[in-house]
């Protein structure tokens, strides 16, 4: 049975990193061949190398038949073993964030903000979890010196497990919200779940940043030697908001007014912590406000879109109460002589999804909206609390109706759970 020392050998033979997917492009990596509930790529390791890997790894002896294979006691755990190794021969920063909201547009703007100084890696996309921060780590070019791994959790032990593998020496919780109570068993499971982060600092004297107005991290922030904080006045870093309509402008320490690509004002603090992080990290405070302020949001995630009459914020990549009351309350105070809102299921909330979905009912019973559409099974406690709206089973039935009843007109608010695939429906919102 092969060492993790040997394959780093192999491993740094390999120009391309890892793969663990023969349908993309293989060519000098090597293949680790994981298995799944409905999967098993044990059987595809002889066909990767055909594909141009160097090396396969399998968990399976009947398929180490030759020797650019080799076989392990468990891929996956093989994987994450080779990924901290790989890790540990690092001496430049590595930054761990996680958080309920926000963690994928906080790295991408603290990747810009380091950007004019350092070569950044940072994760790519949403690989945020057992699988997808090991091949981050592996997949790490040779030239990179400032890499931010992402960390996503499901529940409790999670982020205990990726901060094992990654071993950051700095990181960032971005907020701690009602995202995925069921797996968490509850808010106060959610805490637990997301201070993994805070105590692997801990142990391994890291630095820790912290939203100072956020009452919960800034408690936890007391188990610190010198937490860094922003945005407020007396913090290490200093961040005014001024408003957004509908795009974030801000008043960093010293400087004048900025106006961002960001949405909503819940993305401020997300902006306020990839400056401070800029400023910790000596770069220049003007060059790291222009990168931040080019940044355009992509996949779904508070997107504005503009039609011939709409205009559509099209939030559709996730959603939770935490998430759906910030775009809620965001959309609240925007501008707007029609206000509409289609609404989806929020996934994984386990005893208290009946009670979540039930205050956006009494939401929109609160304040003014033209028209409200919800999709899913979960939210038709919602359209049973609101006053009107339509319920629509599935996407696909909603943009039928959408199709001979188009909005026009408009400021739409498109937001929900992945699994609901909200985003489907752009195409008929932007034909009018």
């Amino acid at each position: 049975m092969v060492t993790v020392e040997k394959l780093h050998e192999l491993f740094l033979l390999c120009h391309n990193g890892v793969g663990t997917d023969t349908r993309k492009n293989l060519e000098e990596q090597m293949f680790f061949a994981l298995r799944g509930p409905n999967f098993n790529a044990n059987r595809l390791a002889a066909q990767a190398i055909e594909n141009g890997a160097l090396y396969a790894v399998v968990d399976d002896k009947n398929y180490a038949d030759n020797d650019k294979i080799f076989f392990v006691e468990n891929s996956l755990k093989t994987l994450q073993k080779l990924a901290n190794y790989h890790r540990k021969t690092w001496d430049y920063p590595v930054f761990g964030i996680t958080g309920s909201n926000g963690k994928t547009t906080s790295k991408e703007l603290i990747r810009e903000a380091l950007s004019s100084k350092y070569n950044v890696w940072a994760t790519q996309g949403n690989l945020n979890n057992h699988i997808g921060v090991p091949l981050t780590i592996l997949n790490c070019p040779t030239d990179t010196d400032f890499a931010i791994i992402e960390m996503g959790a499901n529940k409790i032990g999670d982020i205990a497990e990726l901060t094992a593998i990654a071993s950051p020496d700095y990181g960032l919780i971005t907020n701690i919200g009602k995202a995925h109570t069921e797996g968490f068993g509850g808010f106060y499971g959610v805490i637990r779940g997301k201070s993994e982060l805070y105590h692997h600092l801990l142990e391994n004297d890291g630095t820790v940043f912290i939203n100072s107005q956020d009452e919960i991290l800034a408690n936890m922030s007391k188990r610190f030697k010198s937490p860094i904080f922003y945005p407020g006045k007396d913090d290490y870093f200093h961040c005014e908001f001024i408003d957004a309509n509908p795009y974030v402008r801000y008043q960093p320490e010293g400087m004048e007014t900025q106006e961002s690509n960001m949405l909503g004002s819940y993305n401020f603090l997300n902006i306020s912590a990839a400056l401070c992080i800029a400023k910790y990290f000596d770069v220049d405070l003007k060059e790291a406000c222009k990168k931040v302020n080019n940044y355009q949001p992509a996949n779904n995630r508070s997107q504005v879109i503009h039609s011939a009459s709409n205009t559509i914020i099209m939030d559709a990549y996730n959603a939770n109460p935490s998430s759906m009351e910030a775009a809620l309350e965001n959309l609240k105070g925007m501008p707007a002589n029609k206000k509409v809102v289609i609404l989806g299921d929020m996934n994984e909330l386990g005893e208290s999804s009946e009670e979540e979905h039930k205050k956006i009912g009494e939401w929109l019973n609160q304040n003014d909206i033209s028209e409200a559409f919800f999709v899913g099974d979960k939210i038709k406690v919602a359209s049973e609390v609101y006053n009107s709206g339509m319920t629509f089973e599935d996407t696909e039935s909603l943009e039928n109706y959408l199709k001979t009843n188009p909005i026009t007109n408009s400021l739409v608010l498109v937001k929900a759970s992945r699994s609901i695939g909200l985003e489907k429906l752009e195409h008929i919102l932007k034909s009018s």
